[in-house]
């Protein structure tokens, strides 16, 4: 079996209303698929984070020509053929998105070639249902009065639904995140409630806003600071005992590394469509257990990066270990936020009453609608093996 094209599929489709967060706003969601299909049929898919036409050019223009005719079981060395080609001049960045969306569909497809699903691949099942943790309450263009009962009401219908953890937007200003902060803790006393700042504070707001979320019982603080400040990190730690989670917009098992050298995180969120796909989360997930510290994915793509992350986690154990340890939670993004996760998938991945059903079927489990798909296709393109 070899593989005998690589087809990429530029995705985009409108969202109902325009939203926000700490980085800017959005109106429409962008996405990039990846079909790896061999000369026996088979096909995997995959998806990479990262500005989607670009991505879209590296695999079909650097990756994808140095894969065809390969064995598409022999993942680590693919890994390391699409690294080495590559390792001068994009160790960081939109490339390693490029290379973690093929990595996906490899597993995919070696998942469907020996009948076995992606969580066995990773080491072998240990549960059949994941918690999940609704991700929501963007910031929407209205008065800041006006947006505070109206992001309380969307957390509202999470607990509604059977959510019984929530993420929220933070990174606005301080007065709106401390006011935030305490009106969701008062209106969900028995949640657990995380917040996200996307990279928006200097060190001296970081503790600031840190301190209302320890305040108020929150238990996770995501990215706070800049990736480019690492030691600002473990200062930040030194102030707070609420966990600090990081590392969505990091990259390789250096790159977490680092930033589990600072001794700053006490949670690594990947996310695997960007920092070097499964091949290289199963060396994140090493690297962290041995500072004692958790992986829990960072999911905001399609149908395919849910499923990746469900898998991981359906196969995880938590570190350091106990009998009643539990599991991370799944990240599960609200529909009207991403409207390409639940468009065009047969079947869809079932999340009822806040959790996750891991898939039967080999691979990632998940296949396509061909005929939906085609609706939302901004642009496909295809390498072949020549002749």
């Amino acid at each position: 079996m070899k593989i005998e094209s690589i087809r990429t599929y530029r995705l985009s489709c409108p969202i109902p209303e325009i939203l926000g967060f700490a980085q800017g706003r959005f109106g429409s969601r962008q996405a990039l698929l990846v079909q790896v299909v061999t000369t026996d049929g088979l096909s995997g898919w995959g998806e990479a984070a990262g500005p989607a036409a670009v991505v879209q050019a590296a695999i079909n223009t650097f990756y994808a020509p140095k894969l065809i005719g390969k064995n598409p079981l022999q993942t680590e060395l693919l890994w390391n053929v699409m690294w080495k080609a590559s390792r001068d001049f994009a160790r960081r960045g939109v490339m390693m998105g490029a290379m973690s969306a093929i990595d996906i569909a490899l597993w995919d497809l070696k998942g469907k070639a020996l009948g076995s699903t992606v969580a066995d691949l990773l080491g072998g099942k240990v549960r059949d249902r994941v918690p999940c943790y609704a991700t929501g309450c963007y910031f929407r263009d209205v008065p800041e009065a006006d947006l505070i009962p109206a992001l309380l009401d969307e957390a509202r219908s999470y607990v509604a639904n059977g959510f019984r953890a929530i993420k929220v937007q933070i990174g606005r200003n301080l007065p709106f995140d401390r006011a935030l902060i305490r009106a969701l803790r008062k209106a969900l006393p028995g949640t657990l409630l995380m917040a996200n700042a996307h990279h928006a504070y200097d060190l001296p707001e970081a503790i600031r806003v840190g301190k209302t979320l320890e305040e108020y019982d929150f238990v996770a603080y995501e990215d706070p600071l800049s990736l480019d400040v690492p030691e600002a990190w473990r200062k930040l730690a030194d102030h707070l005992y609420v966990p600090i989670a990081g590392g969505k917009r990091e990259q390789t098992r250096w790159g977490f590394q680092s930033l589990l050298d600072t001794g700053g995180v006490q949670l690594l969120t990947p996310d695997f469509a960007y920092c070097g796909g499964l091949s290289e989360v199963v060396k994140i997930r090493t690297a962290a257990s041995t500072h004692g510290v958790n992986v829990v994915p960072h999911v905001s793509g399609t149908m395919f990066s849910l499923s990746a992350a469900l898998h991981f986690l359906a196969s995880d154990f938590k570190q350091p270990g106990r009998a009643e340890a539990g599991v991370g939670l799944l990240e599960y993004e609200a529909p009207d936020a991403n409207p390409l996760r639940d468009a065009m998938y047969k079947p869809t991945l079932p999340v009822e009453s806040g959790y996750a059903t891991l898939p039967t079927g080999a691979g990632l489990g998940i296949e396509l609608d061909f005929e939906l798909l085609r609706i939302f296709t901004m642009e496909k393109q295809e390498v072949d093996i020549p002749g």
